[in-house]
């Protein structure tokens, strides 16, 4: 079973783009699957995070709260300048423009902590991050997708802070109750979780691109060909921004991911309800939403294999 398990893990970023491919050819095979549905399975997925972190893990972050500034300041400065810059770079036109802006001004998504966890990168770290963006989000992302794109987005605060507190904080806290309680049993569990992690992601992609099939479809190329190089170029720049200061290569790694991945799914849904004159301006997040589970898993997997080698 652990074998089977390793080779879930080991090739996730393949098990995604199958998934991808099928949900694109045939989106009625998950048709009966209400894109809800995306929130508990992330839920499950930082449940068994929590299974594998100890309370010191948050201490540290706490403690030494620079990482999470460098990595919070890096998110809402490359990542929305990138958007800008590549928008105006292929000429998009000002739907697509304002759909890419907005991906580029949303906080970290909870992909991020499950790609760092399986990158073997600093997950408390990448938690933390992700937590702080989130609630930075309300006054940032209209902030920055007005003075980038011109327009004006209204947030909504209540419920984001609810969705971290639901589908982040509270399975992790969850997490770290059970393996404190069950101590044996939770060191027992933890081997498969990886390859849990690995079936959810498919399954959350599965279901992202069925939804969206028609829209990905009717895209065309250049906006798969802009949200790609937004997401390489924020895990790129991401990782340069941890070397430059010098930082462990966990925290690097928690960084470059943390940057990179953002919660695109909140992006898609502003812009379905703030921008209705536009609908095309939901298609960069529906496409960021798949990409960056593909190149996340391709990441993911290079990284754990760099640190088996060393």
């Amino acid at each position: 079973m652990k074998k089977v398990c390793k080779l879930i893990s080991d090739y996730m970023g393949v098990l995604v783009l199958l998934s991808a491919i099928v949900a694109l050819v045939c989106p009625d095979i998950v048709s009966h699957v209400k894109p809800t549905v995306i929130n508990p399975l992330l839920g499950v997925i930082m449940f068994g995070m929590g299974l594998t972190l100890r309370a010191e893990d948050f201490r540290i972050v706490f403690s030494r709260p620079k990482d999470v500034i460098i990595g919070c300041l890096a998110q809402f400065t490359v990542m929305p300048l990138l958007a800008w810059t590549l928008a105006r770079l292929f000429g998009l036109d000002e739907a697509l423009t304002v759909g890419v802006v907005l991906v580029g001004c949303c906080p970290g998504g909870t992909a991020s902590n499950v790609i760092t966890f399986l990158a073997r990168g600093d997950l408390a770290l990448s938690v933390g991050m992700t937590g702080v963006s989130t609630l930075l989000a309300p006054l940032a992302t209209p902030l920055l997708v007005w003075l980038l794109a011109g327009k004006t987005v209204d947030v909504n605060v209540v419920g984001m802070l609810l969705s971290i507190l639901w589908v982040v904080i509270l399975p992790i806290v969850a997490g770290l109750l059970v393996k404190r309680l069950w101590p044996r049993q939770t060191e027992a569990a933890v081997a498969y979780l990886p390859a849990l992690s690995s079936i959810t992601i498919c399954a959350i992609v599965l279901i992202v691109i069925a939804a969206n099939a028609g829209k990905l479809l009717s895209g065309g190329l250049l906006i798969i060909l802009v949200v790609m190089l937004h997401n390489v170029c924020g895990l790129g720049i991401g990782y340069g921004i941890g070397s430059l200061l010098r930082l462990p290569t966990a925290k690097r790694r928690a960084i470059s991911i943390e940057v990179g991945m953002q919660n695109s799914g909140l992006a898609s849904g502003l812009a379905a309800l703030h921008f209705a004159a536009y609908p095309m301006a939901t298609i960069p997040g529906a496409v960021f939403s798949v990409w960056h589970n593909i190149s996340g898993a391709i990441v993911a997997r290079l990284f754990a294999r760099n640190e088996k080698e060393d």
